[in-house]
């Protein structure tokens, strides 16, 4: 009877072993599956607000959406019309004698509709379409062209309004020569005394920017 007994356990104990081995583990049933979006990947953006180095401050949020849709193996990764998020990290206004306009700023975050959330390491790579700025360096920092043209033309102007003022008064060249040296020197003192033109970078501006490490997607939640 006990050997009976025995045997019974012993075979209960081995069908629920079998049965617990073919019961699949509910947290491997199933496995998320992941994309990989390698470093360097451009991903092109809108900006949905306005920037000027006039007004912004370090720790601003910068705010974008994708304009384009990634794809990896014919599947799309990232839509169009995604929000991305950064922040403004590095400001500089222009000075008066110097130093251009520049500003850095970081994208950080990639919102999807559905509310799927990941952090986002770009880095500005281009602005393309612009044409009084442009990118320095591999960080991404944003730097306003010089105004070297204007300066000059801005002193000429003076110049010659001067040179004309002169000569109507002193009616002769000396006269002439002497109100365009004071219009000039009060042409440069207007230069010298103003700053540089700032970054504006307006509602829409196109943005390019670049993954400065893999960006991994949960795939399950991008579609």
């Amino acid at each position: 009877m006990r050997r009976v007994v025995v045997f019974l356990f012993l075979f209960s104990f081995v069908a629920l072993a079998q049965q617990a081995a073919n019961t699949p583990d509910p947290e491997n049933a199933n496995p998320r599956a992941s994309i990989t979006l390698p470093a360097g990947t451009q991903i092109p953006l809108k900006l949905a607000q306005g920037i000027s180095t006039k007004s912004a401050k370090v720790g601003d949020a910068v705010y974008a959406e994708t304009v384009f849709p990634i794809t990896i193996s014919d599947k799309i990764v990232i839509p169009a019309g995604t929000y991305v998020q950064g922040r403004i990290s590095d400001i500089k206004r222009p000075g008066r004698v110097k130093g251009r306009a520049e500003f850095l700023m970081h994208f950080t975050t990639m919102i999807y509709h559905n509310g799927y959330t990941v952090m986002l390491p770009g880095a500005v790579e281009n602005i393309p379409g612009a044409d009084q700025q442009k990118v320095k360096n591999e960080e991404g920092t944003i730097q306003q062209e010089g105004s070297r043209g204007k300066d000059a033309e801005t002193v000429g102007k003076a110049a010659g309004t001067g040179a004309g003022v002169g000569a109507i008064a002193g009616r002769d060249l000396k006269g002439a020569g002497i109100g365009g040296a004071a219009g000039a020197a009060a042409g440069l003192a207007y230069v010298l005394l103003s700053r540089g033109p700032d970054v504006n970078l307006p509602v829409g501006t196109s943005v390019q920017i670049v993954l400065q490490r893999p960006l991994t997607l949960d795939e399950t939640r991008i579609r």
